[in-house]
């Protein structure tokens, strides 16, 4: 999938993404940062999204079925798929967990740590590369679980 047919996908499905959610034009637009008229023109058909609007959607969206659909399932994937495309970068470690994390466990090359300010968890590998961040702790010992269980 190109840049260009995942921004008009994304577009074409704005609506349905804002109903799955059950919340009106004026709170998703608030939510994205961009005027009402906007979404409302995008839901009409009479424009697309900017990169940067479907980044902030997919980003803001990230749990929406529909969007999961389009992306074949995390949409924050296909977004660094579609950044880094053709481009010669190396993902960087974290600092694991030196400065703002706790590590609440260590089990079988991965790590569970918690923020010390916002109190998110995310869960490294034994690189120390973030695989998952979340507030729920639930969804990063199910994450690491399946990992486990195709190892």
């Amino acid at each position: 999938m190109q840049r260009e047919e995942f921004i008009a996908t994304v577009s074409s499905k704005l609506k349905l993404i804002r109903t799955e959610y059950g919340i009106t034009q004026e709170v998703m637009s608030e939510m994205l940062g961009i005027s009402k008229k906007t979404l409302v023109e995008t839901e009409k058909g009479r424009r697309e999204l900017s990169w940067t609007e479907t980044i902030a959607l997919a980003t803001v969206f990230d749990k929406s079925e529909v969007l999961q659909g389009i992306a074949g399932g995390d949409s924050v994937d296909i977004i660094h798929a579609l950044a880094f495309e053709e481009r010669n970068v190396k993902y960087p470690s974290t600092m694991g967990g030196k400065v703002w994390w706790r590590t609440v466990e260590e089990r079988e090359g991965l790590k569970v740590q918690q923020n010390v300010v916002t109190n998110h968890y995310r869960l490294l590998d034994k690189e120390d590369h973030r695989l998952i961040s979340s507030f729920k702790r639930e969804e990063i010992d199910e994450y690491a679980d399946s990992l486990r269980r195709s190892k």
